[in-house]
């Protein structure tokens, strides 16, 4: 019968841990240290600049050496890295909406300029701190912006999104709060790029072919027809993606809507795990 310690005293394949930052890591490393794999669900590992992790978090990074061996937990961008890591980094709710809308595009080299990403969350990606926004007769019956002079999650969003494709321009992300207890709705803008091939056809067309290719393999990445609404995806490890073209401005469109208390959150965390110990990826999950 197992109970819960302060410490692990038994044998174990892979540990979670959920902890604050800066503490998760001093968690975190003593465990690699006894070869027992990791999913740090704390931002303490998903960014590689150490100097970008303490100018957002404010902090001194305890184990600034292990941020490179690190693997960003965001199985469609690094399925195989996930499958043979001894650290995983879960990625943030907001940066895994906002990735997986984009990272097509991005790929692709559809995008030029400048993105914009415009994000709305439900009051249980606030946690479980006690603050007057977050009062229910604050918040319900209203929308408000926050994080507005820069929020923690942008710099790993516009970190993967470099990633993707070097010549992106600046990232812009905007947060707001949404009176429900779940869910996360992004709406992505971008410019799509002068030389892209698609423009001889039906753009719509081809961007939503482009999106669909590079989703082919992953299980939880839907890519609809039509906007999807967080509803849609309450209560599970889906993320659905509805690409579009706008003409008149010539900017792609890009919204997509995941749960953030399971797919950028516990449920990503379980995806990682999956892969990490050879089960199916969507154990658990379904």
């Amino acid at each position: 019968d197992m109970v819960i310690k302060p410490e692990l005293d038994v044998p174990v394949d892979i540990a979670f841990s959920a902890m604050p930052h800066k503490a998760s890591a001093e968690a975190c490393a003593p465990l690699l240290t006894k070869g027992i794999r990791v999913i740090d669900v704390s931002a303490d590992f998903r960014l590689k600049s150490r100097q970008e992790y303490e100018s957002w978090y404010g902090v001194e990074h305890p184990r600034p050496d292990l941020l490179e061996s690190a693997v960003y937990g965001l199985p469609e961008l690094y399925r195989e890295q996930i499958r043979h890591a001894s650290l995983v980094a879960n990625p943030g709710c907001y940066p895994t909406g906002a990735i997986l809308a984009l990272a097509p595009a991005l790929a692709a080299g559809m995008v030029e300029g400048d993105i914009i990403i415009d994000s709305k969350s439900g009051v249980s990606g606030a946690g479980r701190s006690l603050t007057l926004t977050t009062h229910y007769a604050e918040c319900n019956e209203s929308v408000s912006a926050y994080a507005v002079d820069g929020h923690r999650h942008m710099p790993e969003i516009r970190q993967e999104l470099k990633r993707l494709c070097r010549t992106a321009g600046e990232v812009l992300f905007l947060p707001h709060l949404i009176p429900m207890s779940r869910g996360i709705l992004s709406s992505c803008y971008a410019r799509l790029a002068a030389g892209w091939g698609g423009r001889s056809g039906d753009i719509r067309v081809a961007l939503n072919q482009v999106y669909r290719d590079f989703y082919a393999d992953a299980h939880f990445v839907k890519v609809v027809g039509l906007p999807p609404a967080t509803k849609h995806v309450w209560g599970s490890n889906y993320c659905h993606v509805y690409p579009t073209y706008d003409a008149r401005t010539d900017r792609l469109l890009v919204i997509s809507a995941v749960d953030n208390l399971v797919r950028g959150g516990a449920g990503e965390a379980v995806q990682n795990m999956n892969l990490m110990l050879g089960f199916d990826e969507t154990c658990g999950l379904e």
